[in-house]
């Protein structure tokens, strides 16, 4: 788990880089203005085609070498990584459908504004977690409800 999350850190610290790092707003800008719109959009653009550059390589492994290790030790651990590779990348799939969700939010304006409260959800954490549909403080209430339903 730490894994996936460390790669998908990674990668879009990648997009980061691929459109020019972050966005440095101004003290009289309006928020959601036209700029941010535009840079979140280049960079949920740049983390979509990252992700699928590198689910690409991980096919591309998958038709070229199947596991044949002589050794059961060595298959074993081969199909271990090849099932974390595969839980990865299936992770990254969904990911891919929150950056989709998060470009329409922006064509219909809703985007950077908390699913629950209306409320600014901040640049920030927008910076931090580009697909994020809540605030902090939503986000953390929601995380309680989830937990306590489950505990019931």
């Amino acid at each position: 788990m730490a894994t996936a999350l460390i790669d998908e850190i990674d990668v879009l610290a990648k997009a980061k880089r691929a459109i020019g790092g972050a966005y440095i707003a101004t003290a009289d800008e309006e928020y959601m203005n036209d700029a941010q719109q535009d840079y979140f959009r280049k960079l949920l653009m740049a983390w979509k085609r990252s992700i699928l550059e590198a689910s690409a390589g991980t096919l591309q492994q998958l038709q070229d070498g199947p596991i044949r290790d002589a050794d059961l030790n060595d298959r074993a651990s081969s199909e271990t990584d090849w099932g974390i590779e595969l839980r990865t990348r299936d992770r990254q799939r969904k990911l891919i459908a929150k950056i989709d969700s998060a470009m329409r939010r922006i064509e219909e304006g809703e985007y950077g504004y908390c699913e629950v409260t209306g409320e600014p959800i901040g640049l920030g954490r927008l910076e931090a977690r580009p697909i994020a549909t809540m605030t902090v403080e939503a986000q953390e209430a929601h995380e309680r409800r989830e937990k306590v339903s489950r505990d019931d």
